[in-house]
């Protein structure tokens, strides 16, 4: 059966058709333009080095992207020794977050070389190794795949070694890149990136690496990262369960000394790390036990009332990282005790030591700090608890010329 349209309702079909055709095109045309404006935002802020569609492919990248337009905020590449980042924003990031302004600060890409202008400082003995709001304590993790990388709760860090690179004239060594989600909810899984998000950060931050050592005529690059990278586990873990960078502290017993931790924070174990840490955590019950125990030798020394108050924190740093090491700093005008490489000591008065060794011709620096209180009951025992872990780290790195700090350091001042 043949239905008859009237010339009428044909030319009002026609002229709906084509408004929506036009309607079609107009939405099709806008997004084009919005991803290559925010394209543009991108690479004009982070200097061509971040890859705007791996930016754009995280979770918070919708809507309209802009950059902050200012000079912290936007990447100088004559400026690379000191670090150099861009912050990019998202209105769509803003919306699900209920912002007033409807954008949000979602995305921090971080780029540098070594040797640093900034010294590594390990835990002050007054540092909060845990969250003192009952929020998960993620340890940083290796990235692995053969890469020198750090997945953190928030984003990957990765190194390339750039031996005949240079900047303003200025040999370096070595160069690093950082992929960084600054979302928070709802952009988070338990408080640390999606597992697409992971993957994008680590593709991100390789890529980053990879585009900055073409730019600064590096022989090498880094390899794509693992398609998996794996989620962060919430710490701290039974000491009895230590399989990682304290797994020494569990093989050597300590966890059944009443006066030590009875938890850690660790990672997997992965030579290529230049700062590589294990923590050493005392539950609540625990370090109540021992306060209660010791009251007689700790005057003037409150109970511990945060989670992970009294601690053991042990860091190993190598190469470039290793050369400027400063235990315990006052202040940004306090130098500091530098741990030097091929020497050991203890940081002036405070609960805090270095040993030192060389890996494959590279200096490491090996630190302890204890936290203050604790270093009162521990400090006598802390010379075996040192010794065990630098041996642990110099035998699994095959480390030669460790030297050790002198047994008169562990004293309780």
């Amino acid at each position: 059966m043949k239905v008859q349209v009237s010339d009428g309702v044909r030319k009002a079909l026609n002229v709906l058709l084509c408004v929506v055709a036009v309607a079609g095109t107009g939405f099709g045309g806008r997004e084009i333009w919005q991803v290559w404006d925010a394209r543009r935002q991108i690479d004009a802020a982070c200097a061509g080095l971040v890859p705007a569609g791996r930016v754009l492919a995280l979770s918070p990248a919708g809507g309209t992207i802009t950059a902050r337009q200012a000079e912290e905020g936007t990447i100088e590449l004559e400026s690379l020794a000191s670090g150099q980042d861009c912050e990019l924003f998202s209105t769509e990031a803003g919306e699900k977050t209920g912002t007033d302004s409807g954008q949000r600060w979602f995305f921090t890409g971080a780029v540098g070389v070594m040797p640093p202008d900034e010294r590594e400082t390990p835990e002050d003995p007054w540092d909060q190794i845990e969250d003192p709001f009952g929020h998960y304590t993620y340890p940083d993790q290796p990235l692995g795949g053969g890469i020198a990388g750090r997945v953190t709760d928030s984003g990957v860090v990765v190194e390339l070694p750039c031996p005949t690179g240079k900047v303003n004239g200025q040999r370096i060594s070595t160069l690093w890149a950082r992929a960084t989600l600054m979302s928070g909810r709802p952009f988070t899984e338990r408080e640390q990136p999606t597992a697409h998000d992971r993957n994008v950060l680590a593709q991100t931050a390789v890529l980053t690496a990879n585009n900055l050592a073409d730019r600064l005529g590096c022989p090498d690059r880094l390899p794509d990262p693992p398609d998996d990278t794996p989620a962060l586990t919430p710490g701290p873990t039974p000491a009895s369960r230590a399989a990682g960078t304290c797994a020494w502290y569990r093989e050597a017993g300590f966890p059944r000394d009443r006066d030590l931790a009875d938890q850690v924070l660790e990672s997997r174990t992965d030579a290529r790390l230049w700062d590589e840490r294990c923590v050493l955590v005392l539950s609540r019950s625990r370090a109540n036990t021992v306060w209660f125990g010791h009251t007689g030798t700790l005057r003037g020394v409150d109970s511990p009332s945060r989670p992970g108050q009294w601690f053991v924190s042990l860091h190993t740093y190598s190469g470039d990282h290793a050369k400027n090491v400063r235990l315990h700093t006052g202040g940004s005008t306090d130098p500091g005790t530098r741990a030097e490489p091929g020497k050991a000591g203890r940081g002036g008065g405070d609960p805090a030591w270095w040993a030192s060794s060389v890996c494959e011709g590279r200096a490491q620096i090996h630190t302890m700090t204890a936290a203050y209180g604790y270093d009162k009951v521990v400090t006598p025992e802390l010379e075996k608890v040192f010794r065990s872990y630098v041996d642990d780290v110099t035998d699994r790195r095959g480390c030669t010329d460790v030297t050790m700090p002198a047994p008169a350091t562990f004293r309780a001042d």
